[in-house]
């Protein structure tokens, strides 16, 4: 198949032809090399329309499969989290209809969702990572051990586990109700996070993001935000990290969770979570995470298979 790039170099080479030819003064083209270049012409918008229509048709290939995906979601996924809590972590960069999909996918495994958690771009921003340092330690909750890391990801990651998960071990609440309350007001007025009415602690965190970060201290960012999933991992039952393909690049928070092997042996992540399969597989992997299991699932390349339990083709 002759590519897009092929067609659009062969085009502009014919103009060039022409535009070579007026600047030496030339007053007429042989009319056997008009007909030559008009026939080329001809073929190659020929091509470029065939391309198109194999591209649409593609993607109405790709529409309906994933609207097959959706309709059978909740028979895959019930019963997996019964009785089961998952509190739900939002960047401004999640798309808002994967995070609700996201929810009722949850809700029918049986799961309730104790509430969410938005962090803003703040959050992640590294001219606000001393300012998110300082508020984050103040706030540390009496009797908690955070991490000897530094890093705000790290600590903010610890402050959250610790009022927004529960006790791996116990299913108890790791802090008071006065205590969640001030760590949540207290990123609320440092402008680095906002909450929903009534969030409460769960056993599971889910960890909704968009694609890669963008701008000035673009991989500052992204180390930020998935060592913040990473330590929620460690503090409560199971952490999910999940986002768009571009999330897994060099500059997306998945990216630099799968390039970091101390994180993805615990935290698990999934780069598909805009298509209802890879929402299917990011419950699937909470189940996974509750039974002590982690795995890199979606479409990119350093994913390891699309789901949990479905082989990699070709593997």
């Amino acid at each position: 198949m002759i590519s897009l790039r092929y067609h659009i170099v062969s085009i502009a080479a014919v103009f060039l032809a022409l535009a070579v030819g007026v600047a030496l003064g030339s007053t007429a083209l042989n009319g056997a090399l008009l007909s030559g270049l008009s026939d080329e012409k001809g073929k190659l918008a020929s091509q470029v329309s065939d391309l198109e229509a194999q591209r649409n048709a593609l993607n109405a290939r790709l529409s309906d499969a994933d609207a097959f995906a959706g309709s059978l979601g909740p028979k895959v996924v019930a019963g997996a989290l019964d009785r089961r809590s998952v509190v739900l972590v939002t960047t401004q960069e999640a798309n808002p209809a994967d995070r609700d999909a996201l929810r009722q996918l949850i809700e029918a495994s049986g799961a309730r969702v104790s509430g969410e958690l938005q962090l803003t771009d703040s959050f992640t921003d590294p001219a606000k990572a001393d300012q998110l340092r300082q508020v984050v330690t103040r706030l540390q909750p009496a009797g908690s051990t955070f991490p000897t890391a530094g890093d705000p990801g790290t600590l903010a990651g610890a402050l959250v586990g610790s009022v927004l998960l529960l006790n791996k071990d116990t299913a108890q609440p790791q802090s008071t109700t006065d205590e969640l309350a001030a760590a949540i007001a207290g990123l609320q007025d440092g402008g680095f996070a906002n909450a929903s009415p009534g969030i409460g602690p769960g056993q599971l965190a889910l960890v909704l993001t968009g694609g890669q970060a963008t701008g000035d201290g673009a991989g500052d960012k992204a180390a930020t935000l998935a060592r913040f999933a990473a330590q929620l991992d460690r503090s409560g039952a199971g952490t999910v990290l999940a986002g768009d393909p571009a999330s897994a690049e060099g500059t997306g928070a998945i990216g630099f969770v799968r390039a970091d092997t101390s994180a993805t042996s615990i935290l698990s992540t999934v780069d598909n979570a805009n298509t209802a399969a890879g929402r299917i597989s990011a419950v699937l992997a909470l189940k996974e995470q509750l039974d002590g299991g982690t795995g890199r699932y979606g479409i990119a390349g350093n994913a390891q298979s699309p789901a949990p339990g479905v082989a990699q083709p070709g593997s």
